[in-house]
C-alpha cells in the first residue's frame, strides 16, 4: 500500500483521483485508507514521514477529512479496540508544551516587573538581621493571637 500526505490527498480529491476513502479501527488508533481512480491503494501518512498517520479520536480523523474536502466515506471499526488507545503525540502534546510555555513567559514577566519594583523603591535597604528581628515579632504576634482561639477550642 502506497502513502499519501494530507496535501497529496487534498491534490488527489481536488483533482477526481479519489475513489473511495475508509476511516479504519486498528488498535486503539484509526487510519485513513484511501482508495484512487486507478484502483491502487493508500494510507494518510504524516507531513515529513512515510509513517501512517494516527488518530486517537475519529472525530478528529472525520475533521480533518471534512477540511480536505471528503464528506462521504466508509467507517469499519472491526478492528478497533478503545482499550488499546495509547497517547498519541501531535496537537494535544503540543498544546499543553504551549500552555506550559505561555504560563512560564507570563511568570517571568511577573518576576520581572517585581525585581524592577523592588529595585525602583527608594526606600532604604535593611539588613537580614533587621528583617528577621521584624519577622519574629510578626510571628509572635501572630502566635499570641491565636493561642486563645486554640484554648477556647479545646477547653
Amino acid at each position: 500500500m502506497q502513502s499519501m500526505t494530507l496535501e497529496q490527498l487534498r491534490t488527489a480529491r481536488e483533482a477526481g483521483g479519489v475513489a473511495d476513502v475508509t476511516l479504519k479501527g486498528q488498535g486503539g488508533a484509526f487510519f485513513v485508507q484511501i482508495i484512487t481512480r486507478n484502483g491502487s491503494g493508500a494510507v494518510l501518512t504524516k507531513a515529513r514521514s512515510s509513517e501512517p498517520r494516527r488518530f486517537g479520536n475519529p472525530a478528529v480523523a472525520l475533521s480533518v477529512l471534512r477540511n480536505v474536502g471528503i464528506t462521504i466515506g466508509q467507517f469499519d471499526a472491526s478492528e478497533w479496540n478503545p482499550a488499546e488507545h495509547a497517547p498519541v503525540s501531535g496537537t494535544q502534546g503540543r498544546a499543553e508544551a504551549l500552555r506550559k510555555a505561555h504560563r512560564a513567559a507570563a511568570y517571568s514577566k511577573w518576576l520581572a516587573a517585581e525585581i524592577q519594583d523592588a529595585m525602583s523603591d527608594p526606600r532604604p535597604n535593611l539588613s537580614h538581621n533587621e528583617v528577621m528581628t521584624r519577622m519574629d515579632a510578626d510571628i509572635a504576634a501572630l502566635a499570641t493571637e491565636q493561642k486563645p482561639t486554640e484554648r477556647s477550642v479545646v477547653g
